[in-house]
């Protein structure tokens, strides 16, 4: 195989050519700050308002219910500390907030949850998950005390590709918040971080009931460093970052026009492409899946059914994850072995052992993710090479 085969996309995606084409004019041309009122400025302005009001509508949500950001981490940690400070200035001194998440959470999520335990400003519940990476509604139903005021699951784990339940915990939160009303009770608020879901599942608001979403635009396409919060009207929060005021006093520091620009185009054209790359990489990530199961020991995690099209991942015994990855690149295949924000980090991943994974078999983890330009080809030629790569690593394997 002579060129590079990148199924590497659950970690990021190159910037799309359109995407690309639309920012930029705004390094050179366009390049006025949107903060002032002179013809470059609100040029810059006026293209940052239509993006926002282009992912707004994309989420079906407002336009002054979206704040930019650097990225998903960056809106996880503005979502949680923020309403965790909000609430608790108004609240008694001996009232300490409540939140729940799941033990699979990225490390965002979970570290900025710890953050806030261990500064004593808030309580943590980590919901188990099932063998499949799934969370139960009906732990999450029990979990709940009446000063729980965040729950924060995410939409899809990045490392397995699990589908949560998500709109139907957005109804129990719904129905639960109504009894809490009528018992004086502070509301839960409900986040969930949709990084790896915003290409190819419902991202309404209002259908999966949520009051806050995390997005980052080098998922979908467009570049690293830009991000989006949703945050539903009326939902209290407190700015996490001071200066000139920028994002609606939520967020000071001047605007990354050209990404923001970037990040509109860019969830623009999933609308455009959706529904006919969700067929194609579904049925490309089966033919996958199907041909990988052929080799011994080899075990898919993840959901079978309830999982997104473009990630496959496995579990192989006897084979260590981090040589997996490098003799797949020496054959120009990209992959991955556990998420890339912790690949680095020489330990059993963290999502498969809440999966009730082994430490010793989790570390022969690896994840392909495909992206809009995966072929047949490709998928066939990894099909190919893997067995004979594994058979390599278990011979070179230590033999106790």
């Amino acid at each position: 195989m002579k060129k590079l085969i990148y199924l590497d996309n659950a970690a990021t995606t190159p910037v799309e050519s359109r995407v690309f084409a639309a920012m930029k004019p705004y390094f050179s041309l366009k390049y006025g700050n949107p903060s002032e009122f002179h013809l470059l400025g609100q040029e810059a302005r006026k293209a940052v308002e239509e993006s926002r009001r282009k992912i707004a509508s994309f989420l079906g949500a407002k336009a002054e219910e979206i704040v930019f950001t650097s990225c998903a981490s960056e809106s996880i940690n503005f979502s949680h500390k923020g309403l965790i400070e909000a609430l608790r200035h108004f609240a008694p001194k001996s009232f300490t907030p409540h939140i729940i998440t799941s033990a699979i959470e990225h490390k965002a999520v979970l570290e900025t949850c710890q953050h806030l335990e261990n500064s004593g400003l808030a309580k943590v519940t980590y919901l188990p998950v099932d063998q499949y990476g799934l969370v139960k509604v009906t732990d999450l139903e029990k979990a709940i005390q009446p000063n729980t005021i965040l729950v924060s699951i995410m939409y899809v784990n990045n490392e397995v590709g699990t589908i949560q339940p998500i709109a139907e915990i957005g109804q129990l939160l719904k129905k639960v918040n109504e009894q809490k009303t009528k018992n004086h009770q502070p509301r839960t608020y409900f986040h969930t971080d949709a990084t790896q879901a915003i290409q190819y599942l419902d991202c309404q608001v209002e259908k999966l009931g949520v009051d806050m979403l995390s997005l980052t635009g080098h998922k979908f396409y467009a570049p690293k460093g830009i991000g989006a919060l949703y945050i539903k009207k009326g939902t209290p929060i407190r700015k996490q970052q001071d200066g000139g005021g920028q994002e609606m006093k939520l967020r000071s520091g001047t605007e990354n026009v050209p990404y923001i620009v970037g990040l509109g185009e860019a969830i623009e054209l999933i609308s455009e492409v959706k529904d006919g790359q969700h067929q194609k990489l579904t049925e490309l990530r089966e033919r996958l899946i199907t041909n990988i199961l052929k080799i011994p020991e080899v075990y898919l995690t993840g959901h079978p059914q309830k999982r997104v099209p473009h990630i496959a991942s496995f579990v192989i015994k006897g084979a260590e994850g981090e040589s997996l990855i490098l003799l797949l690149s020496d054959k120009k295949v990209i992959a991955s072995s556990g998420s890339a924000c912790t690949s680095q980090v020489l330990q059993p991943s963290h999502v498969l052992t809440a999966m009730g994974v082994a430490a010793e078999v989790s570390h022969g983890s690896v994840r392909f993710s495909l992206g809009k330009n995966t072929t047949i080809e490709e998928i066939d030629y990894v099909s190919q090479i893997l067995p004979k790569i594994i058979s390599r690593l278990r011979e070179m394997a230590p033999q106790i």
